[in-house]
């Protein structure tokens, strides 16, 4: 995928929702910019699921999870029924705070799944790629939370029993790195990176798995359960 198209063919198309205008606003200019097309930027969740389900052919959506009317987890509530009604389109969700159970609940919902604190929106590179991640069916986690969930757990023996090297590892597979994009960040080789991966699936009891979301959310279980 370059640029913003979904196959090079048609730019992605993005629906955003967040009732602070100029956070809005300042979204539907960076993705613009990247070349995607926004189809509809509203203030609630309900108009949100009402434009989607009106345009049918949306890529991806970025979303708040707190909006009115209870400024709670409408968002959440949105996502939820978007996956129940059958929607594929990425679903990226927007926090103010780092919130463990949330992620989890968000990654619960299924793949093409993002999970990111409302400071990342500063960085353009950073929204924009999760935007791109979630629209091909990738998972996108905030870095601050997989630390929350690593430092919460970091008094069990099996997350203890880990050497520094696979919590660098476990840390950016939790944050839904490839095992290529792992390698390119801690400079190692691919052989190096799966067998790291071999011993923390081997050391936490979690079953490997193909698919980079079900690998994510296995981890994100573990590391976030009683938290």
């Amino acid at each position: 995928m370059s640029g913003g198209q979904t196959d090079g063919s048609r730019a992605l198309r993005v629906a955003v929702a967040d009732d602070a205008v100029l956070l809005r606003e300042g979204i539907g200019q960076i993705l613009r910019a990247a070349g995607m097309e926004v189809v509809a930027a509203v203030d609630t969740a309900e108009e949100l699921l009402g434009a989607v389900a009106e345009d049918g052919n949306v890529d991806a959506i970025v979303l708040d999870i707190k909006m009115p009317p209870t400024h709670t987890d409408e968002g959440l509530r949105a996502l939820e029924r978007l996956r129940a009604g059958g929607s594929t389109a990425g679903v990226l969700l927007l926090s103010m705070y780092t919130t463990a159970a949330y992620a989890i609940r968000a990654m619960s919902a299924g793949s093409g799944t993002g999970y990111l604190l409302k400071d990342r929106v500063a960085d353009a590179d950073t929204l924009v790629t999760a935007v791109r991640t979630v629209a091909r069916g990738g998972s996108v986690v905030d870095p601050e939370v997989v630390q929350l969930l690593v430092s919460a757990r970091s008094s069990e023996a099996a997350v203890e029993s880990l050497s520094a090297r696979e919590r660098d590892v476990l840390r950016l597979m939790a944050e839904g790195k490839s095992n290529v994009g792992i390698a390119g960040e801690l400079h190692l080789s691919l052989r190096t990176v799966e067998s790291h991966i071999g011993r923390i699936m081997a050391k936490l009891g979690v079953e490997d798995s193909a698919e980079g979301h079900r690998r994510v959310l296995a981890v994100l279980r573990f590391l976030g359960r009683d938290v």
